[in-house]
């Protein structure tokens, strides 16, 4: 044999030695991964740490090994920071193979558009894979929409994101407001939407929904929105009965039935499409809205048009026994 010959001869007996080594200490085919597992690689964690972690977790036998083989077999991709889901059965190679190029657990916390600050505190609170504690936060500071998060990450942190989330909309958004609309300010921008949001959930309603109240801030009417009597009393949360008169009557700062212009702050978290609607209000002359017995509303310009409309509602109602 020639010298090149037994040369490569040497490379590959050699690199079998190194397999079945490899092979003897669990490398490729023992496993210590009795079912799908979840494993959390902390943001900058090191190979040697997480080998650690593995073996502190029992999901490989040895870190000293384990890192061996990865330095030796592993290639020199870095790991990757995020959850993994180990499957069952999975050996130290493919447990190493998943930490550098398989996909992180995406996990979701969702704050519906209209849910209020008190019930995102208690969303957040009842996610058991977060941790710490968070005050309620102040009421239309939080954008509504679904926000990644690790195991284990804090509470205030994930609500620091959906915080800036709000701050970075409404800094997209009010440079490119209409002209002449009813708020002066981004805060009133929020609060005129927060109304928006809670009186109705019909999509396509939203801008005539701004444009009737932007038109009655203008004016100097009275809102009267129902939703500025109930956050008083329930912070945001469904009321469950009928609004009393005496309700309809409190003066408190943010009931719109017993002063005119705005609540002194959000009623609720608006979504972006409520804050769009009040930036860029339908240009209507409308002044009242009623139920359509739809989900919608009639609109209307003048007191004997929305009392009609009024008159139309109560007749749906009674058909359907609830008068």
């Amino acid at each position: 044999m020639s010298r090149k010959g037994c040369l490569v001869a040497a490379v590959l007996g050699a690199i079998l030695a190194v397999m079945a080594v490899a092979s003897t200490w669990g490398w490729w085919g023992a496993s210590a991964v009795e079912g799908d597992t979840a494993f959390v690689v902390p943001s900058g964690s090191s190979l040697t740490s997480v080998a650690h972690k593995l073996e502190e977790e029992d999901l490989i036998g040895s870190a000293d090994s384990f890192l061996l083989w990865a330095k030796l077999l592993g290639g020199g991709e870095a790991i990757k920071a995020g959850e993994f889901l180990l499957p069952a059965g999975s050996s130290p190679s493919q447990i190493l193979d998943t930490l550098q190029h398989g996909d992180v657990i995406r996990r979701l916390v969702t704050i519906p558009e209209g849910l209020p600050s008190i019930m995102v505190h208690e969303r957040l609170m009842a996610e058991p894979l977060l941790s710490g504690t968070i005050p309620v936060p102040a009421e239309g500071s939080v954008l509504p929409e679904s926000y990644d998060f690790e195991r284990g990450e804090t509470r205030a942190a994930v609500l620091a994101r959906m915080q800036a989330a709000m701050r970075e909309t409404i800094a997209e958004l009010w440079p490119k407001r209409s002209a002449d609309i009813a708020v002066t300010t981004p805060d009133e921008a929020v609060i005129l939407a927060s109304i928006v949001e809670k009186e109705t959930g019909v999509a396509r309603e939203r801008r005539m929904v701004a444009g009737l109240y932007s038109n009655r801030v203008k004016s100097g009417m009275l809102l009267q929105a129902d939703p500025t009597i109930i956050y008083p009393i329930t912070r945001g949360k469904p009321l469950g009965r009928r609004i009393r008169q005496s309700e309809i009557a409190a003066v408190n700062g943010y009931n719109t039935y017993t002063m005119v212009g705005l609540p002194r702050g959000p009623i609720t978290n608006p979504g972006r499409a409520s804050i769009e609607a009040v930036l860029n209000p339908e240009r209507t002359d409308a002044l009242y809205m009623v139920a359509d017995g739809t989900g919608g509303h009639m609109f209307a310009s003048t007191l004997p048009e929305h009392n009609a409309n009024v008159a139309r509602w109560f007749a749906i109602r009674r058909a359907r026994g609830e008068m």
